[in-house]
């Protein structure tokens, strides 16, 4: 029996070894791929691939800040969030512009208690101006209590929010304003949330130039002049249910398209 349970033990090991050399190798070979992304009609950029996380390895890339009855887990190779009252999940590596963010994100309506169709949102850029070196030093009085953020300096877009009614974009200052421009401030259903739907995410802070698409159609253009370079990103919502896959962030480089 002890021979048995040793030989199981090794097979085991070796299974789990392998399936790491595998994902190291493929994001290895992912880190070294480019690609050029237009940004608008005179301005292109070199896309190089920093960070990728297939969650197939678990949330070790991410903190979560969550109220009470909620919780965020690895579910079939996917980050599954499961929201009651409210809730942000932040990568925990620090972002340098400029870059872009791409991931895949379903929201689920299968009947659940919390399959609202609600509330697929995001921050990016976040800092702490109390705390400016740490995001999260205050990371357990936010507890994912909305209200709770609204003195970070923060670039925020809350896709489907008030029950999938609205779709607004805004700049958090740093000192508790918010505002809300009127051509971000959306309520056309082609911008709001379509359940059960792969959707894509792709976002865009470049020098300035700060762009939210889903899908491949652009939903925000909004110039900045004295832009958010550097913080954290975070998926944000509320009395919800969806999964995140296929998060990745790129480094851009100028280049300019030839006419």
């Amino acid at each position: 029996m002890k021979k048995i349970q040793k030989y199981m033990s090794r097979r085991i090991t070796k299974k789990i070894q392998l399936t790491l050399l595998l994902v190291l190798s493929i994001s290895i070979k992912a880190m070294g791929q480019d690609e050029r992304v237009v940004i608008n009609d005179t301005l292109s950029a070199n896309a190089s691939l920093i960070f990728l996380d297939s969650f197939q390895l678990g949330l070790g890339n991410w903190q979560v800040e969550q109220m009470p009855k909620g919780r965020v887990e690895q579910k079939n190779e996917k980050m599954e969030i499961t929201d009651v009252s409210g809730c942000t999940v932040w990568l925990t590596k620090k972002l340098e512009g400029p870059i872009m963010i791409t991931y895949d994100a379903y929201v689920i309506d299968e009947g659940g208690p919390q399959d609202r169709v609600s509330d697929l949102n995001c921050f990016w850029m976040a800092k702490d101006m109390d705390n400016p070196e740490d995001l999260f030093a205050n990371s357990e009085n936010r507890g994912g209590k909305f209200s709770n953020y609204d003195s970070l300096r923060l670039y925020y877009m809350g896709v489907g929010g008030h029950d999938n009614s609205k779709t607004r974009f805004r700049r958090y200052t740093g000192n508790g304003e918010r505002p809300l421009l009127p051509e971000h401030d959306l309520s056309e259903k082609k911008y709001l949330i379509k359940p059960n739907k792969l959707t894509q995410i792709k976002i865009v802070a470049y020098n300035g130039i700060i762009q939210y698409y889903r899908d491949g159609k652009r939903i925000i253009d909004f110039y900045d002049p004295k832009p958010y370079t550097s913080g954290h990103f975070g998926l944000r919502t509320v009395n919800n249910h969806m999964t995140i896959d296929n998060f990745k962030v790129f480094s851009l480089e100028n280049k300019k398209i030839e006419q």
